[in-house]
């Protein structure tokens, strides 16, 4: 049986496509495009960490088109100032995000008789598209749209952030991509999620080969 991911190249979702890869599961990746400013340098890390992760049941990626220009206008993610180091968390908040990129893809894999779509969120997620309710309610109207049922899988949802990167251990993780404002094809070094990205390295004590344009800035 084949398992959908959708995978953004971040830490997460990356750990979570080699994750299921080693306990032997066939993976079908996801990546969404919906014209947020860090995508193009996000697809092109996601595809190095997934040909260093290649396995004979990784299948290869499909990336959708899910344009957002008409609904997000001006906001941050495709122009303007993006929230740096000292920003709280809920100022990178994508309104939806998760509903749209899990309807697209659910579809697909209805269409495809695959069964089941996982994604990355961890238990300490905040905001209201990660809660456990949400992804119950969206499953059951998913359910109701095509014959072939789906079910929304969490399999980081009850694991910390230490938890998710000590299974990531022996992975590729220099190829993953956290950065909302990269400098040519490089993580800044000074946004909220490099912040995020630096600490978690520290956290599981795995050392950060990520190269970042503004390393001293941010420090």
């Amino acid at each position: 049986m084949t398992i959908g991911v959708l995978v953004s190249g971040g830490l997460d979702s990356a750990i979570l496509v080699g994750h299921l890869l080693q306990q032997g599961e066939s993976v079908q990746p996801f990546f969404v495009k919906g014209g947020l400013r860090w995508e193009a340098t996000e697809l092109l890390h996601l595809r190095s960490f997934l040909a260093k992760r290649g396995r004979p049941t990784l299948r290869e990626l499909v990336v959708l088109d899910m344009p957002l220009a008409d609904v997000y206008g001006e906001h941050w993610s495709r122009s303007g100032l993006v929230p740096d180091a000292r920003s709280p968390d809920d100022a990178v908040y994508l309104p939806g995000r998760n509903m749209l990129l899990i309807v697209k893809a659910a579809v697909w894999c209805q269409l495809r008789g695959i069964p089941q779509l996982a994604l990355a969120p961890l238990g300490s997620n905040p905001f209201p598209d990660a809660s456990a309710g949400f992804f119950h309610d969206l499953q059951n109207a998913l359910n109701h749209t095509l014959n072939h049922r789906i079910e929304i899988l969490r399999p980081f949802a009850t694991r910390s952030k230490l938890d998710v990167m000590r299974l990531g251990v022996g992975m590729p993780l220099e190829c993953t991509f956290s950065c909302i404002d990269p400098v040519g094809d490089t993580h800044c070094g000074r946004c909220n999620k490099c912040a995020e990205r630096r600490q978690a390295f520290q956290l599981a004590e795995i050392p950060d080969l990520t190269p970042y344009a503004y390393l001293n800035e941010s420090s």
